[in-house]
């Protein structure tokens, strides 16, 4: 087979394992399944946020559509570009992964919705990853700048997502279990599709219907750990014990249900029997790696050119969420700086590829819905790179993999995915 027939083929498969691992995690795929019956008094009150939530509400809407208008309630709240059609139940798109106006209107609203819930009420939560950002309620005495001048610290800080949510949680009207005593006495059902390692629900969308566990204290030791310089209104916020979550055995939660319907471990477990009837070994690294990018993708490196070296045909397979410590001026995300640090290590040995991207459809980027998905290498692409006189590894110290991958046209570009189950991450080692 020639060199471009088997980079080509290479690139087939990587992109069809991540349209697997994307499909299996898609509401129309999961969510049915799950949903609870209609309340058989008393009004359905279908409260959505993340990247999935209009896709989650056009499902529901679909189910319930027997469910008289007149008993039927709610507002979901996505990111910019992932609102789908809907009948009933509005669609607010809002920022994301920094929270803006849009997002704050509609959160205040959800909390209206959840105080006029009665015991006779279904609140139905649909969670899924982004909904920490689409759903802002800044705590007493906090204002909307606040919350975003600390969750633009937060994301530039190289923090995993439970510290930063448990620093989001203490700032909040909303999230750490405060939605859920907003709705009680309703019986809350929430449906989740987590994005989190660990698949906690006290971390998926920050928790807003569960008890949460961390602590003032906790959110504290996170902005030491990182260094991060907080206004003083957030500062004296975190140290008011008022602003303290409500804890695990709370009685508001005694009739409440949390269930998962997608999971990253889905998500991969439909690639890796693509992969099997594709004719490779799978090597499966686990759905819960977190740490630097670059980092991540020079251990990886080394797992690949091992597998090379004894002539394996084999895909390693991985996910988690990776993160990004910012100290240059580029564009990317953590799924391509992984893909740019991971062609550097790889020195461009022959019979080696790879996919990084983010299920949702966007990896880092300025919050825009055709911020690309993430990247693809092979090869070529340090040779590639040379021709067009550019310096990865100056790109790479820029935080600029955005930049790199677009001049060598190998971004993953897919637009919304209406799902999230985090990172996705597939490294193909073949006979050149």
């Amino acid at each position: 087979m020639e060199p471009q027939q088997s980079t080509d083929r290479s690139r087939a498969l990587l992109e069809r394992l991540f349209q697997v691992a994307v499909a299996a995690a898609h509401p129309a795929a999961c969510l049915p399944r799950h949903l609870p019956s209609a309340p058989p008094a008393g009004r359905l009150v279908i409260l959505a946020a993340g990247k999935a939530a209009g896709a989650m509400i056009e499902v529901a809407e679909a189910h319930y559509s027997a469910v008289p208008p007149a008993r039927l309630a709610g507002l979901a709240v996505t990111r910019h570009g992932y609102g789908r059609p809907t009948r009933h139940i509005e669609v607010v798109e809002a920022g994301h992964p920094v929270p803006d106006a849009a997002g704050l209107a509609a959160a205040s609203r959800i909390l209206d919705l959840a105080d006029a819930a009665t015991a006779d009420d279904l609140v139905l939560v649909l969670m899924s990853g982004g909904a920490s950002a689409n759903w802002v309620a800044p705590a007493e005495r906090l204002t909307f700048a606040d919350k975003q001048t600390i969750n633009r610290a937060l994301l530039r800080s190289g923090a995993n997502i439970s510290e930063m949510n448990a620093v989001r949680k203490h700032l909040s009207r909303i999230k750490g279990g405060r939605l859920g005593l907003r709705a009680h006495p309703a019986r809350v059902v929430t449906l989740a599709i987590s994005d989190v390692p660990g698949d906690d629900p006290a971390v998926i969308g920050s928790g807003p219907t569960v008890p949460d566990p961390s602590t003032l204290a906790d959110a504290l030791a996170v902005i030491a750990r990182y260094g991060i310089d907080l206004p003083e209104t957030v500062a004296r916020a975190l140290a008011d014990p008022a602003n303290e979550t409500p804890k695990p055995g709370h009685a508001a939660f005694a009739q409440t249900q949390f269930k998962l319907i997608a999971r990253p471990a889905d998500a991969f477990a439909a690639a890796e029997a693509e992969l099997r009837a594709s004719g490779y070994e799978c090597v499966t690294l686990g759905d819960r790696i977190e740490g630097e990018a670059r980092s991540i993708a020079a251990d990886h490196a080394r797992r690949a050119m091992a597998l090379r070296a004894q002539g394996r045909r084999a895909v390693i397979l991985s996910g988690g969420e990776l993160t990004v410590t910012i100290a240059g001026q580029g564009r990317g995300g953590p799924n391509q700086e992984y893909a740019l640090a991971l062609a550097i290590a790889l020195g461009g040995t022959a019979g080696i590829s790879a996919l990084a991207a983010d299920t949702d459809g966007t990896d880092g980027g300025g919050g825009s819905a055709s911020d690309p998905a993430g990247a693809v290498i092979d090869a070529t692409t340090l040779q590639r790179a040379a021709a067009l006189g550019l310096d990865p590894a100056a790109f790479l110290a820029d935080n600029n993999s955005t930049g790199f991958f677009s001049r060598l046209g190998d971004l993953v570009a897919t637009g919304p995915t209406c799902t999230n189950v985090n990172d996705f991450r597939a490294i193909l080692v073949d006979t050149p």
